[in-house]
C-alpha cells in the first residue's frame, strides 16, 4: 500500500504563529506522516504563540491521529523582510519584540538550524509568508514601499531562503510555498501589490527549480490554495466574500478546509513526488477552472 512516510526527515515551517492557517495545517500534516517540524514566528506574534501553546490552548488542535500531540523540535523567530541583521532598521532591532530574539533575520535562521542539527539535517521547508502592508489599497493606490514591501517578504523571501537552506539539506530536499489566484487572475479587493507578488512567487519557483536544482538536488514547487478565513486572510478585509464566492462557483461546492492543503503539502514533499518540481498545484475545490460563474448562466427568475 501507497503511504505518504516521512519517517526520518525533518521539516521547518516558516510562517506560523496560531492553529488557523495553512501553515499550522500543513505543519501538523508533516508530523501526522512522521517527520520531525520545527517552525518559524514572526517575532511581534511569537510571545503570544508560546503562550497559546505553553497554556494548553491549542491542545486540541494539536491532536494527531494516533492520540500523541503535535510538538514542535523548536521554534525559531524569524522575520522574513530580512535577509541579515544588519538589514534591520536600528528601531526595529531594539524594540521591545525583537531585541531579546537573538538573530531573526533568514540568514540568522540559517546558521540556528545549522547549530541546532548541523549540515545535511533538512529534508523539507515550507514557505508559508506574506505580507501586503496595504492590501486593502487598489494597486493604482498602492505605494512604492508598500508594493516592495509586499514583493519582498511574499516572495523575495524565497529566493533567500532556498540560497540559505538548501545547502543545509539532504538529497532529495523539498522546497514549497504557497501561492494564490491573484497572481493570473484579477481579483478586486486583493491589492498592494500581492498580486504581483504572488506572480513573482510563481515565476521564481519554476527558475528556483531549475537553478537550486542543478546545484543542489531539491526540489521547489507551489500550492495555488483557494481563499480561508484565518486570522491572517482577515486583513485582506473580504475574505469571508471571497471564501462565498469561491464555494458557490466551483466544482465541488465545500468550503476549502487548512488540512485538505497540508494532506497535499505533505504528499509534495515526500518521496512519493519525486517528479515534480516547478509546478504550481491547485488545492482549490476546482476554482481555478472556471471560466463563468453559476450565476453567469443559472436563468433568472
Amino acid at each position: 500500500m501507497l503511504t505518504i512516510d516521512l519517517t526520518g526527515k525533518r521539516a521547518l515551517v516558516a510562517g506560523v504563529a496560531d492553529d488557523a492557517g495553512f501553515g499550522f495545517a500543513i505543519a501538523k500534516s508533516l508530523a501526522e506522516a512522521g517527520a520531525s517540524v520545527s517552525v518559524g514566528t514572526w517575532p511581534p506574534a511569537l510571545n503570544i504563540f508560546m503562550n497559546l501553546l505553553e497554556r494548553g490552548k491549542m491542545d486540541e488542535s494539536r491532536k494527531l491521529s494516533d492520540g500523541q500531540r503535535l510538538e514542535f523540535e523548536k521554534i525559531y523567530p524569524l522575520d522574513a523582510a530580512y535577509d541579515i541583521l544588519t538589514d534591520a532598521p536600528e528601531e526595529i532591532r531594539t524594540s521591545k519584540r525583537y531585541k531579546e530574539t537573538g538573530d531573526f533575520t533568514i540568514d540568522g535562521l540559517a546558521r540556528r538550524i545549522e547549530t541546532d542539527f548541523g549540515r545535511n539535517s533538512l529534508d523539507i521547508v515550507i514557505h508559508s509568508l506574506a505580507n501586503g502592508p496595504e492590501v486593502k489599497k487598489p494597486l493604482l493606490e498602492t505605494s512604492r514601499n508598500g508594493y516592495l514591501t509586499a514583493v519582498g517578504v511574499s516572495a523575495y523571501s524565497l529566493v533567500s531562503m532556498v540560497s540559505r537552506l538548501a545547502p543545509l539539506m539532504r538529497p532529495g530536499g523539498s522546497f514549497l510555498s504557497l501561492t494564490y489566484m491573484a497572481s493570473e487572475r484579477v481579483i478586486p479587493g486583493y491589492g498592494g501589490g500581492m498580486s504581483s507578488a504572488k506572480a513573482a512567487l510563481e515565476s521564481d519557483t519554476r527558475v528556483l527549480a531549475f537553478e537550486a536544482g542543478r546545484k543542489y538536488g531539491v526540489r521547489i514547487n507551489t500550492i495555488s490554495a483557494g481563499p480561508l478565513a484565518s486570522r491572517a486572510a482577515s486583513a485582506i478585509g473580504i475574505i469571508e466574500k471571497m471564501v462565498q464566492y469561491c464555494a458557490g462557483n466551483s466544482p465541488l461546492t465545500e468550503p476549502l478546509q487548512a488540512e485538505e492543503v497540508g494532506k497535499v503539502a505533505a504528499f509534495l514533499s515526500s518521496p512519493l513526488a519525486t517528479g515534480l518540481t516547478g509546478t504550481v498545484v491547485y488545492v482549490d475545490k476546482g476554482y481555478h477552472s472556471m471560466g463563468m460563474t453559476l450565476q453567469d448562466v443559472a436563468p433568472q427568475g
